[in-house]
C-alpha cells in the first residue's frame, strides 16, 4: 500500500493496486495541539512567533505543530467571524421533520436558499436543524414559507433567536 493523499476531510486515501480505499484519520490530540488550537481559536491571525511566544516554544515547533495539524485535518481551514453589527439581524432556527428518504431532495432545495446557513442531521423528534439568516421578519418568513412547501418536508417549528449568551464557535 502506498499513501496518495490526506486531503481537508481528515481522510486517509490510498491504493492496494486494485482498489482505492478512504479511512478516516484519528489522530491524537495531546495537550500542546490542544493549546495551539485554544489559541488559534480566539484569534486565527496570531503569528507563528506569538503562538510561540506564549506556548514557550520554538517557533520552528509551533510551525511543526501547525504543518502537522493541517496535513491531517485536524486544522481543515480558517476562518473569520463576524461583528454582530454586520451580520444579518435575525437569526432563527426551522426545525424539520422530513419525510423518509427524501433528505437528499430537501438539502438540495436548502443548499440553494442564501438565508439558509447551516443544516444539521439530528435524532429525536425532528430530522433537521436548519440555522437561518435574514435582514427582514418579511424575508424570514418567506424563507420559513420556502422550506414549508420544499418536497419532502412533512413540518417545521421555527424559533427566532432572541440573544446570543454563549458562542464558543472556533
Amino acid at each position: 500500500m502506498r499513501a496518495e493523499t490526506v486531503d481537508y476531510t481528515g481522510q486517509f486515501v490510498y491504493s492496494d493496486g486494485k482498489n482505492r480505499h478512504i479511512d478516516k484519520i484519528k489522530m491524537q490530540l495531546d495537550e500542546l495541539d490542544q493549546a495551539l488550537i485554544a489559541l488559534l481559536q480566539e484569534n486565527a491571525r496570531m503569528p507563528v512567533a506569538m503562538l510561540a511566544r506564549r506556548l514557550g516554544l520554538a517557533r520552528t515547533t509551533v510551525q511543526a505543530r501547525l504543518e502537522r495539524l493541517e496535513s491531517s485535518g485536524a486544522i481543515q481551514g480558517y476562518t473569520l467571524r463576524l461583528n454582530a453589527a454586520i451580520r444579518a439581524p435575525l437569526q432563527a432556527t426551522a426545525l424539520l421533520s422530513i419525510e423518509p428518504r427524501s433528505a437528499p431532495a430537501v438539502l438540495s432545495r436548502l443548499k440553494t436558499m442564501p438565508g439558509v446557513r447551516r443544516v444539521h442531521t439530528t435524532s429525536g423528534r425532528f430530522d433537521l436543524i436548519v440555522r437561518l439568516e435574514a435582514d427582514s421578519t418579511q424575508e424570514l418568513d418567506e424563507a420559513l414559507d420556502q422550506i414549508g412547501e420544499a418536497k419532502g418536508v412533512k413540518s417545521s417549528e421555527s424559533l427566532i433567536h432572541l440573544s446570543t449568551k454563549l458562542d464558543r464557535r472556533g
